[in-house]
């Protein structure tokens, strides 16, 4: 179940600018606990896809999860031994762009110890680095 969107307005995207910090998306709003980036990059779906498998693995029958990034950046790859030139390549996958302090994951249902253990594995599956949030906390 990997996530791509729908359909798009266009088909290739200029790459977004990932300074600064997260104005929205910030705070934990649905679960107890949340996995906050604590540095910007881009974030593929196929790693979005593999840290809620780690995720799952441990909340399946006591906790819920809500994934807080979708990836609707299309990413473009140039083929093999293509030469430069001839314009922007085709679209290879999606990805979502993050800038630090953004909300990546949430989890209800856990005790603090096991919900950290858990967001620490899932956030090692990351490109960005992130730590463990409660809600509530101003960090």
């Amino acid at each position: 179940m990997l996530l791509t969107p729908k359909r798009r307005k266009h088909r290739k995207q200029f790459r977004p600018h990932l300074k600064g910090v997260a104005t929205r998306g910030n705070t934990v709003a649905f679960g107890e606990f949340g996995m906050k980036a604590t540095t910007s990059g881009v974030i593929t779906n196929k790693q979005i896809e593999a840290a809620r498998k780690v995720i799952v693995r441990h909340t399946r029958k006591v906790g819920q999860i809500w994934v807080r990034l979708f990836p609707d950046t299309p990413i473009t790859r140039r083929g093999l031994e293509m030469p430069m030139g001839s314009g922007k390549s085709d679209v290879d996958g999606y990805a979502a762009p993050i800038r630090k302090g953004k909300i990546l994951f949430e989890i209800t249902g856990l005790p603090r110890e096991k919900a950290e253990e858990v967001l620490i594995s899932a956030a090692k599956k990351l490109p960005v680095k992130a730590r463990v949030v409660a809600k509530g906390e101003v960090r």
